[in-house]
C-alpha cells in the first residue's frame, strides 16, 4: 500500500513532499485507529503478535511522516521520512 492510498482511506487532506505519496507502507495501518491533534494525524494499529505500529503524519515537521513500532519486549524501532527523498532516519 502506498501512502496516498492510506491518506485517501482515512480522508486525510495534507500537503506533503511529493515523493512521500508513493512510499510504500505496511497494510496493517488500514486497520488502525486514527486520531488528530491540531495538524498532526496519528494512526495506531496493533498486530496479532502484540506489536503496536504508529504512523505520525505532520506536514509542518522536518520529518512529516514517522513510523514507530513498539515490540512485545518493550523495544521500539522505526524511521522518520524527511522533506526530501533520501532523508531517512532510523530510530
Amino acid at each position: 500500500m502506498i501512502l496516498k492510498e492510506l491518506l485517501d482511506y482515512f480522508n486525510i487532506d495534507v500537503v506533503l513532499p511529493e515523493y512521500l505519496y508513493e512510499e510504500t507502507f505496511n497494510e496493517v495501518f488500514m486497520k488502525g485507529n486514527l486520531s488528530k491533534t491540531d495538524n498532526t494525524y496519528e494512526i495506531v494499529a496493533e498486530t496479532r503478535k502484540d506489536v503496536t505500529h504508529t504512523m505520525i503524519i505532520n506536514p509542518d515537521d522536518d520529518y512529516p511522516v514517522i513510523i514507530s513500532s513498539l515490540l512485545p519486549n518493550g523495544r521500539t524501532n522505526g524511521c522518520k521520512f524527511g522533506k526530501s527523498n533520501g532523508d531517512l532516519v532510523y530510530i
